[in-house]
């Protein structure tokens, strides 16, 4: 087995096997076990980055008409307190968001599906074995870490159960999602690699896109193809 795992905590405490419902069947191999990378979550699914830049262009705004009202640099920096005070309080329960998202997430890939274990409040787990599975693709980020959306070939389990394990506005037809995997493409790979020996599909070859940079080769969205019928 490869990849990142939890340490033992009580969210493991009910479990047979730290992020399984139950012990594998005979013959079945853990090929890798990760969880999301706390701050890539916390900016491109909490998006931490995006509501500071807010806050700070509030500021700013509020900063410049109250100079423009005959006040001191003073008097307008001491008039953002409040301001500050409330961005501090939003940043920092995001963060605490994407820390308990983390934490409580495990992401299973084995020889012969994929077994999500999700959920902050309510803990599920979801267990899609690779002939439920119709392809699967890859979106990197700039930092290493990466999205693996999963398109189903039947019933698609519903987008709020999913959330925020899910690639975003796919709401008629959710796809389950890694989110936010370090080393995203190594584990990409992996998982083609396993899907494509399972099922017999074909492994299509990768051109890893930028996700930060917005670029693709392969598909308008931004998903790099991995595996597919």
């Amino acid at each position: 087995m490869d990849g990142h795992r939890h340490g033992p905590g009580p969210e493991h405490d009910f479990e047979p096997v730290p992020g399984l419902p139950e012990p594998l069947p005979q013959g079945e191999r853990m090929l890798w076990q990760g969880a999301p990378d706390v701050w890539s979550l916390a900016r491109r699914v909490f998006h931490v980055r995006k509501v500071a830049v807010y806050f700070g262009v509030v500021g700013a705004l509020q900063v410049a008409g109250a100079l423009a009202e005959g006040e001191s640099v003073r008097e307008a920096l001491g008039g953002l307190a409040l301001l500050v005070s409330v961005a501090v309080l939003a940043i920092g329960l995001l963060v605490l968001l994407a820390q308990l998202s983390a934490r409580t997430t495990l992401y299973t890939i084995t020889d012969r599906r994929v077994v999500m274990r999700v959920g902050i409040v309510l803990t599920m787990t979801f267990n899609l074995p690779f002939a439920r599975i119709a392809s699967a693709g890859l979106r990197q980020h700039g930092d290493g870490t990466g999205d693996l959306p999963l398109e189903l070939g039947e019933a698609s389990i519903g987008y709020a159960h999913l959330w925020p394990h899910a690639r975003p506005w796919r709401l008629g037809r959710p796809e389950p999602m890694l989110r936010c995997v370090p080393d995203a493409q190594r584990v990409g790979r992996l998982l083609a690699e396993a899907w494509a020996q399972s099922t017999g599909g074909s492994v299509r070859a990768m051109t890893v896109a930028s996700a930060d940079e917005g670029a693709s080769r392969q598909r308008p969205d931004g998903q790099t193809a991995l595996a597919g019928h």
